[in-house]
């Protein structure tokens, strides 16, 4: 069981279980962690998630997600703050010690913040009206400005913001946050209790400098969460449904996990995975595929 301990799944990749299910799931795989999406604890409603998962004795490893932070006009600048000072409460009062930040994209284009990724219908593109072009440059500083505002809070409730750069093909919808040395760049002005970046195999295991920016991220304290998937070819017609068990696709998780072992984290990984196929599989069958997957392919090289 020890090959586990440190074993999270991510509420996303079992997206059609309950939030009960998911726990018990959880437990009856000797998991000690879950990663927990905010429809799921909207579902139940925050206090009965929060009794939830005291009952079942897992800790929850990370919630996601907050950002979108990138809107242009003061209307949707303050609902921004809003809504991620609330996901911090939440992240406080369910125990999670990090809420995954999804900064936006370019404010034209990015998917509505409290949507969800994945699935008919969702996460689809909002504001029809124009409402701050296509200027990335300016977008990034707005996540810069809106984060600067967050973070007092975040201190104030002991729940670290962990930006995360997802793959470029993201850019325009949901994050002008590309690389991890940008995510770094992004949380340098702020404490390390208070910002802290993610590892996430999908959306980083491309870039040139990764193996650099680790080892600068764990110098500086900043690596937060280190999540798994692989990098499934041909990319989905929904670019977002492209992830797949460890093993699956391209990317090197001896070499990723190496690094990351190399930086100093030893903390809990989790698998997120968006995937149709997947999603239609038993839920059981899923976990299972995934404790095989990480055992044999991604926790020999964290040791």
């Amino acid at each position: 069981m020890r090959t586990f301990e440190k074993l999270s799944i991510n509420t996303a990749t079992i997206k059609k279980a309950s939030l009960a299910e998911a726990l018990d799931l959880s437990v009856a795989a000797g998991l000690k962690h879950i990663g927990l999406w905010r429809d799921k604890v909207a579902e139940v409603g925050l206090e009965t998630a929060v009794e939830m998962v005291k009952a079942s004795g897992l800790q929850v490893s990370s919630l996601c997600r907050g950002g979108f932070l990138t809107a242009a006009e003061p209307a949707g600048q303050a609902a921004a703050l809003e809504d991620n000072k609330a996901a911090i409460l939440e992240a406080k009062v369910l125990g999670a010690g990090a809420i995954i930040m999804v900064v936006g994209g370019l404010p034209d284009f990015s998917v509505a913040p409290g949507a969800v990724d994945g699935g008919a219908g969702e996460g689809a593109a909002a504001p029809a009206v124009p409402s701050g072009g296509k200027d990335i440059v300016l977008a990034r500083r707005r996540v810069a400005d809106r984060l600067a505002e967050l973070v007092p809070f975040a201190l104030e409730h002991g729940v670290r913001l962990v930006l995360e750069a997802l793959h470029p093909m993201y850019a325009a919808d949901r994050a002008v946050l590309s690389t991890l040395g940008q995510a770094l760049d992004l949380a340098a002005p702020h404490p390390v209790e208070a910002v802290g970046v993610v590892v996430d195999t999908f959306h980083v295991w491309w870039d040139p400098a990764l193996q650099e920016q680790i080892a600068r991220a764990g110098a500086e304290g900043r690596i937060a969460s280190y999540q798994v998937c692989d990098f499934n070819l041909p990319i989905a017609a929904d670019a977002l449904l492209s992830r797949g068990f460890m093993g699956d696709g391209v990317i090197d998780f001896a070499s990723i996990g190496r690094w990351v072992a190399g930086a100093g984290y030893d903390g809990v990984v989790e698998v997120e995975i968006f995937n149709d196929d997947i999603w239609n599989l038993p839920y059981a069958d899923v976990i299972d595929t995934v404790k095989a997957r990480y055992a044999e392919l991604v926790a020999p090289h964290l040791r």
